[in-house]
This record gives structure tokens, C-alpha cells and sequence, in this order.
């Protein structure tokens, strides 16, 4: 069996794996969004064939990323945000204020978030593979795991695997700051991310 070295990039099947698996689509659902059969994306993702440019377009599109990022190599300055030009998003249907602090470099496994979250928010109860850290920076939040009900206030935090049975809310009158960051097979696409810009761009007033 060989083992690709520490520190080695992925090959190219493996990021595609990677992506299409982050996104929670099964090789039947990128096969109807790029128009490339199921036989042969499973090829590529053993890297037992190699695309064309074209058909590898065809795949980036469908899995919401440009083909930089299968084929791109990564400078390590391109994984660092400043807090002043940090980019920050909302999701279609929530409340929450997101700063992406993580990168997507191909092979990534870590995804994280600064979370600013508003007075009253509570979070649906979900399950999925993986794990996640909340690191309370201000505010506090009521965490409930498996069924457990736990207080985080500033300086709190808490680990736990996404198997269980898990859902968040703010019950204070203050905005909440957490840093989340996960290990998950799946997560929000980019086109649900909604840029802040102009004046929605600044903080929340959090006391």
C-alpha cells in the first residue's frame, strides 16, 4: 500500500472526492449536474483516468468551485484573513452574521467561522458525520447535545461529534460571538452564501 508523504498535495481524484463529499452529493448527483456518467467520475475519483480540461470544468461548476481549485497550488498567504477585510456572508433563511476565517485549499478537512449571532436565535437540531468546536469569544449561548442542555458563556467551549443529535441558541438580550469550527462531509454550498457589502458589512453592536 502506498502512502502519500506528509504535507503532499492530493491528487486530482481525491480533491474531486473530497469536494463532491463536503457537499453531501452522491456520484449520481454530480453526474446529473456536469453531464459526466457515474462510471467514469468514479475513474477519475481513483485516479484511474484523468479529465479533460473541459470535463473538469464541467465537474468545478457543478461542484461550486472554479477548476483553480482542483489544479491551482495554494500559497500560504492566501489562508490568512485580517479582521479589518475579513469577508463576511449570511445564509439564505438565518439571522447570522458569518466571518470566514477558514481557506479552501484542495485536501482542506477543517472549516471554520466566526459567528455573529442575534438575541433570541435558536438553530435548528441536526445530525451528520464529523465533529465540531464552539469557542464562546463573547455573549453566550444554551448548547444542547444528545439531549444535554449546557450554558457556554465567554470562555467556554465545547467539543462534540455531529452524530448526536445537536441544536444552539442565544436566550440572552446581547449579540453572541463564537468561533465554530468543524470536521463535516458536507456543509453549505458557496451559492447559498449571501456577500455583505457597503453598509451591512460593518459589526453588530455587541456590548
Amino acid at each position: 500500500m502506498t502512502h502519500t508523504p506528509a504535507g503532499a498535495p492530493l491528487a486530482l481524484g481525491r480533491r474531486i472526492r473530497k469536494r463532491r463529499q463536503l457537499m453531501s452529493m452522491t456520484l449520481q448527483d454530480l453526474s446529473n449536474g456536469c453531464g459526466v456518467s457515474v462510471s467514469y467520475l468514479s475513474q477519475i475519483e481513483r485516479d484511474n483516468a484523468v479529465p479533460t480540461l473541459g470535463t473538469l470544468a464541467e465537474i468545478a461548476a457543478a461542484l461550486d468551485v472554479s477548476i483553480d481549485h482542483f489544479i491551482a497550488t495554494p500559497r500560504q498567504a492566501d489562508s490568512v484573513t485580517r479582521a479589518e477585510t475579513r469577508p463576511q456572508f449570511s445564509i439564505s433563511g438565518t439571522s447570522i452574521i458569518y466571518e470566514q476565517i477558514g481557506a479552501e485549499f484542495p485536501g482542506h478537512e477543517l472549516t471554520s467561522f466566526i459567528l455573529n449571532v442575534p438575541p433570541g436565535y435558536e438553530s435548528e437540531t441536526v445530525q451528520h458525520s464529523g465533529e465540531e468546536l464552539i469557542f464562546v469569544l463573547d455573549g453566550e449561548v444554551l448548547q444542547v447535545v444528545n439531549g444535554q442542555q449546557f450554558l457556554l458563556r465567554t470562555g467556554d467551549s465545547m467539543h462534540y461529534l455531529g452524530q448526536h443529535p445537536h441544536s444552539w441558541s442565544n436566550v440572552s438580550e446581547r449579540w453572541a460571538r463564537l468561533l465554530w469550527t468543524g470536521k463535516m462531509l458536507h456543509g453549505a454550498t458557496p451559492s447559498s452564501y449571501v456577500p455583505r457589502t457597503g453598509a451591512e458589512t460593518q459589526q453588530p453592536d455587541i456590548p
